[in-house]
């Protein structure tokens, strides 16, 4: 490969590097969660939906990590809509102040890969090693193992084969405990009892395990042209927060207004 190539950053990155687009579809599977979790918790297949925010968010992190040439202000700008958003975050999914959003996940993960990458004094492991013990003592959302995942990715970005092999062993890891999933928007997963093959598939087919759902987005190039400013592409969460809290409100004087109407 030519000298020219390889120093492009695009050249280091074996996935899509799309991300414009990639976070879009992160904030509309994001919102699709928190949308089953405060006003359809009985609609399972939302939470699946959902599953793929997390992996979209983490691989368009990795992306902006290596594709930056100013890692301080990148990491000024997630601090800051992290901050901004987290009463609007407390707000519409019920949380306490002690509880922070997924921007503080993605905050602490980009210092953990810029740790990486500059290697000054070690950096590649002291810095990592800090940021899991800064979220021994936070509650941040998806936590030490949302970092894991981060870091992994990190490692696998290079290869198409690597990340697929990233994505499937989290994937695995993350729902070993989780609920199974057996049937989607009222059709059983028949296959799922099949001998020998269900089995296998079976694990994949637990509500944390969905997050395989992302990957086809990750490895498979596009090329949609959207080009979002730098702030708006993580500054779409907490616009995505005001849409939940208006909904809950709409859900509350509806409900209010139906119990006001028996009397």
């Amino acid at each position: 490969m030519p000298e020219a190539a390889l120093r492009k950053p695009g050249a280091l990155l074996g996935g899509n590097t799309d991300t414009s687009f990639l976070k879009i579809l992160a904030l509309l599977a994001m919102l699709t969660d928190h949308m089953g979790v405060v006003i359809f918790p009985n609609i399972m297949e939302l939470r699946v939906i959902g599953r793929m925010a997390l992996p979209l968010y983490a691989w368009c992190l990795v992306v902006g990590g290596v594709k930056t040439h100013d890692p301080v202000r990148y990491c000024l700008r997630l601090l800051v809509l992290a901050l901004l958003s987290q009463p609007l975050y407390m707000m519409a999914l019920n949380h306490q102040w002690t509880d922070f959003s997924i921007l503080f996940l993605l905050l602490i993960g980009q210092i953990a890969i810029q740790g990486i990458r500059i290697r000054f004094c070690l950096s590649q492991i002291w810095v990592p090693a800090l940021c899991y013990v800064l979220l021994g003592f936070l509650k941040i959302d998806y936590g030490w193992r949302g970092l894991t995942f981060i870091l992994f990715l990190y490692g696998a970005r290079q290869s198409k084969s690597a990340i697929i092999g990233v994505y499937l062993a989290y994937a695995l890891f993350w729902g070993a405990s989780s609920s199974s999933v057996t049937s989607l928007f009222g059709y059983p997963l028949a296959f799922l009892q099949w001998p020998g093959i269900g089995e296998v598939l079976s694990a994949f087919f637990r509500l944390q395990s969905m997050v395989w759902l992302s990957l086809p987005l990750i490895v498979l190039p596009t090329n949609t042209q959207i080009h979002m400013p730098k702030w708006l592409g993580y500054g779409l969460y907490p616009l995505h927060l005001v849409v939940l809290i208006i909904l809950r409100l709409c859900m509350t004087d509806t409900t209010l207004a139906m119990m006001l109407s028996r009397f």
